[in-house]
């Protein structure tokens, strides 16, 4: 009599240290085979949609800060106010544009940092996680000199932004560029080439370029399928025209791309900034815009690179000095589903590579 074998289902989360965030998946396993992963999200829902809809255009600011993606509240406040200045016709002094590209940036390298430091932590590689605090703290250090929060800025405004960057901060700004892109090749040689991080992240979670596609993956998961394409490039925003940098893009599809794409990633963001203090101009640094704004009636839908993809917001305006309707457009969530394709067929011991290296934040899934 032949042995009877079932699947058994695995319930990872909702609290559990790998998943950064309130997760469950359910993985149906055979063996130690995954023959399928189903995410369940909900347990984090904020209402920030509804929200914003019962609050002024200028005070929605502050909770696009702790509704959406907590680690990129800067990229968060640069979406929904270029929605509103769109609506309203506001145009933004060139200083405050410099101004809000250069924090955008430290935003995105603050953000590959963090993943890349708990990326570290879950495949064993501890002193990553202790070299990457290290740097983000320089670049926290940063922010709170400009705006006095390390987390959350409520920093930009419609029309420019709060105030004026302080003296010497911008040499500060190249201090650091300067020590972190040296830091960078140490991180090449800890995990980059170590035999173990490659063994547990190369052709590991692979997501072919048509599938990323069809599930609307985009950010640096997009690009490691072989995806190229970067709204700061494809439909430039602030002065992201004016800056040479290049797209890093991979077709593995696999976490070692993945992991590739944000380590060049953070490069380009230092060149990137650098260029923008090089050619930041003076002059005013917000525009003139009414205590209760009021923008005329109409729609519109902008969307900008966030360090986890591409980031959109569709706002409706009837005339009063509250959006009629916000809808946003979270790359988290579209990453996260693609988990459904990355994770089938490989092994339980997998299913932490694959997810931390998609880099989700649960605040920007649930919403």
């Amino acid at each position: 009599m032949g042995l009877r074998t079932e699947e058994l289902i695995l319930n990872m989360g909702p609290q559990h240290p790998s998943t950064h965030g309130v997760l469950r998946l359910i993985v149906t396993l055979d063996g130690e085979n995954i023959t399928e992963v189903q995410p369940d999200i909900g347990y984090l829902h904020s209402s920030v949609e509804k929200m914003l809809e019962y609050r002024t255009f200028a005070q929605g600011i502050a909770l696009t800060d702790r509704g959406m993606d907590y680690l990129t509240a800067l990229a968060n406040e640069e979406v929904y106010i270029l929605a509103v200045e769109r609506l309203a016709g506001i145009e933004v002094p060139e200083r405050a544009r410099y101004i809000r590209t250069i924090l955008l940036e430290l935003q995105r390298i603050s953000s590959h940092l963090l993943w890349l430091g708990t990326f570290g932590i879950d495949l064993g590689a501890f002193t990553a996680f202790l070299w990457c605090m290290r740097e983000r703290e320089r670049v926290m250090d940063l922010f709170e000199a400009v705006t006095g929060g390390r987390l959350h800025h409520v920093y930009f405004r419609i029309g420019g932004v709060y105030e004026d960057l302080p003296e010497g901060w911008t040499d500060r700004v190249v201090e650091f560029c300067d020590y972190f892109i040296k830091r960078l090749p140490e991180y090449d040689e800890l995990l980059t080439g170590n035999p173990i991080f490659k063994v547990r992240t190369q052709g590991v979670g692979v997501l072919p370029r048509e599938v990323a596609i069809a599930m609307g993956a985009s950010g640096p998961v997009g690009r490691a399928s072989g995806v190229a394409y970067d709204v700061r490039k494809a439909d430039p925003y602030e002065v992201y025209d004016r800056v040479e940098f290049d797209i890093p893009v991979y077709t593995e599809g696999d976490c070692y791309a993945r992991y590739l794409v944000r380590l060049e990633e953070m490069r380009q963001s230092v060149r990137i900034i650098r260029q923008c203090i090089a050619q930041l101009p003076g002059g005013s640094i917000r525009a003139r815009v009414p205590l209760s704004l009021r923008p005329p009636r109409g729609e519109v839908y902008v969307h900008t690179e966030s360090p986890r993809g591409d980031l959109g917001i569709y706002m409706v305006s009837d005339g009063t000095e509250r959006p009629y309707r916000v809808k946003i457009r979270a790359p988290s969530f579209s990453n996260l589903y693609a988990l459904t394709e990355m994770m089938r067929g490989w092994k339980v011991a997998d299913v932490i590579a694959i997810l931390g290296s998609v880099d989700i934040v649960l605040s920007d899934v649930d919403r």
